[in-house]
């Protein structure tokens, strides 16, 4: 923390190619679900979301990065496992998207299960759990295949299309963002199957217990604002509030943010500055967005979701 305060801004490892998570245009703005959490670790530490510096990574590059310090914080749709936990020394944050691997096909090929693609060739991202949950599900069916594999999901998706592989597999996010990119969306679709469980979150380095604290209370904030109603529109009103819960979460008593080496305000400062979950979900997801997709787990547990915060007390 004190490393990042004095630099002045965080350096967080991103995707510059999954829009919808995270993209950068023409003018080098970046954008997207990921951005939005990048962000609000920039604005509870600096009060100020543009206090931080993306740094685009493959998925070769990603662990690399946070081991040697390269950034601060990996907020790029990475699956949290065992293995990554333990032997690769991350520490993950909750789980901000709950995802699983999903499967594009040719409209006409006629396949329509994972048992209609027995000899098929997939392309495929390496250095994935994608890749290793192709090979897994593909064994436990007693499956051939054969694994196309490209350091990156752009040249992936560009040699599925150009029929150079029978399916094209990563997270159904990524499939869902991927039909952005097709010249002729309405030739594919994506099987009705998942291969895998995929919760993505934020992750730093392990050994620094207070940073990952920071951390994982900041991606908090955003889902504890929703259950509580509270948006970047009407903070202010929520400020007034005489309900302790609240005002303990706003900063308004107690003094939560200094145990974990952030302002006591922090959860305010991330409201105001990128909204809480639902915003953050909706602005780059949601309905009125190309991908429209639907909160599922990703909903409130109060809404037959999944998300839920610890209490802020």
């Amino acid at each position: 923390m004190q490393t990042i305060v004095s630099r002045g801004n965080l350096i967080c490892g991103v995707n510059s190619v999954l829009p919808g998570f995270g993209n950068v245009d023409s003018a080098g703005e970046f954008s997207g679900f990921d951005i939005d959490f990048c962000k609000a670790v920039a604005a509870a530490i600096f009060d100020d979301p543009n206090a931080v510096e993306y740094r685009p990574l493959t998925a070769q590059e990603r662990f690399t990065a946070v081991q040697t310090g390269e950034v601060d914080v990996l907020i790029r749709n990475t699956t949290f496992t065992l293995g990554r936990d333990g032997d690769v020394g991350l520490d993950f944050a909750p789980v901000t998207f709950y995802d699983g691997q999903g499967m594009m096909v040719r409209a006409d090929s006629g396949i329509t299960t994972l048992e209609d693609m027995d000899g098929a060739r997939v392309c495929v991202q390496t250095g994935t759990t994608t890749e290793l949950n192709l090979a897994d599900q593909f064994r436990a069916r007693n499956l051939n295949f054969e694994a196309v594999v490209f350091q990156e999901s752009d040249p992936a998706l560009a040699a599925f299309e150009a029929g150079q592989c029978d399916g094209y597999t990563t997270d159904k996010s990524g499939l869902v963002s991927s039909f952005t990119k097709l010249s002729n969306p309405g030739d594919f679709v994506i099987l009705d199957v998942t291969l895998s469980k995929e919760p993505l979150g934020p992750s730093v380095l392990q050994g620094d217990a207070q940073w990952a604290d920071a951390v994982e209370w900041i991606v908090y904030a955003t889902i504890q604002a929703e259950e509580f109603g509270i948006t970047s529109e009407n903070i202010g009103e929520f400020e007034a509030s005489d309900n302790p819960d609240i005002r303990r979460f706003l900063g308004l008593e107690s003094e939560l943010g200094a145990g974990i080496g952030l302002p006591n305000d922090f959860a305010a400062r991330v409201i105001r500055a990128v909204g809480n979950y639902e915003e953050i979900y909706n602005r780059n997801l949601g309905p009125d967005t190309p991908f429209n997709l639907p909160r599922g787990q990703n909903a409130l547990y109060t809404e037959g979701g999944i998300l839920y915060s610890p209490p802020f007390r």
